[in-house]
């Protein structure tokens, strides 16, 4: 997967329950005659800077006996065809830096960092249950209170 290793059991247990109770899954499924061809999982998101829906494609993946039969680019179609009816802004997605085979098809369907209209961004990630957060000794830090909007 997209860190390289396989889903552990657990994951693997709980993925399907979990992507359908979670309210902005979009599931997109590729079928060749009535063979599992290929999946998009998408996420829809709201861009602050654009005051509009996004949707985000977290994982795309196509069963390697269907690769470089278009299965990955009709994916990507559908994609767009689905953010375009949410009103979506944008479409995102992370790449791997070695996975030069689908930053080729990314590429060659408009995708690129920041899609020259916006500087390239890095994707960072911290996990939840890393521990305490850092930098939260309050040292220097003004009062704040959080309530829901």
């Amino acid at each position: 997967m997209g860190r390289g290793e396989p889903l552990s059991e657990s994951v693997k247990h709980e993925l399907i329950d979990g992507l359908k109770s979670h309210p902005t899954t979009l599931i997109l499924l590729a079928f060749s005659d009535d063979r599992p061809a290929g999946v998009a999982v998408c996420f829809r998101g709201f861009s602050t800077f654009a005051a509009r829906p996004l949707l985000n494609i977290h994982d795309l993946a196509v069963f390697p006996e269907f690769r470089g039969q278009g299965v990955g680019r009709r994916l990507l179609e559908e994609t767009h065809r689905r953010a375009a009816g949410l009103g979506c802004c944008k479409v995102t997605l992370e790449v791997r830096e070695d996975n030069h085979r689908a930053q080729g098809l990314y590429r060659s369907m408009g995708y690129g960092q920041g899609n020259g209209d916006t500087v390239g961004m890095l994707f960072w990630e911290r996990r939840v249950d890393q521990g305490k957060l850092a930098g939260s000794d309050q040292r220097g830090s003004v009062a704040v209170n959080f309530s829901p909007i």
